[in-house]
């Protein structure tokens, strides 16, 4: 059984080494989107202060972490394209998964539960970045009915936007 919960701050070094591990995987497709600088210890901290870092438990094993921000994201006003949803939305940044999970469709899961938590907090719609060479991430957008809206500025550099509305 699947369950997202927010992150306690006694999870905050398990979480980071996800994040270390969805680097480290990140490199071995081929591309970097995270750098030794971003995320960091601080960023996951921080969300987790904020009560915006997720957990992914399976089995009461922490299985991915993720940051879910229902306050907007300031780099989404100015998009090359057209977001087809509106305020209010979710942002989903930092995704990443355990190396002991990988393979088993998590973030499939991930999407569900995280679309679970936008309907019952009056969310309808969420919105998404990710690295033009993130070909994993792109594919899973696209299954989960995202769609590919434009380029936004994030992190000093061009992204994908996807945005996908909730029923």
């Amino acid at each position: 059984m699947y369950t997202l919960k927010l992150a306690r701050p006694d999870e905050l070094q398990t979480c980071w080494e996800i994040i270390a591990m969805g680097r480290d995987f990140q490199k071995e497709q081929g591309f970097t989107q995270w750098t030794e600088d971003y995320p960091n210890p601080d960023t996951i901290r921080d969300d987790i202060e904020a009560q915006k870092g997720y957990v992914i438990k399976a089995d009461g094993r922490i299985a991915g972490y993720m940051c879910v921000d229902f306050d907007g994201e300031p780099a989404y006003n100015d998009i090359e394209g057209e977001w087809h949803t509106k305020a209010p939305y979710a942002v989903v940044h930092r995704m990443a998964f355990h190396g002991d999970f990988r393979g088993r469709g998590m973030a499939d899961v991930a999407f569900r539960l995280i679309e679970k938590l936008c309907l019952d907090n009056q969310i309808a719609s969420i919105r998404v970045d990710t690295d033009f060479p993130n070909k994993r991430m792109l594919h899973i957008l696209e299954k989960n009915g995202f769609v590919k809206r434009g380029v936004i500025v994030f992190q000093g550099s061009g992204k994908l936007a996807y945005d996908k509305a909730l029923e």
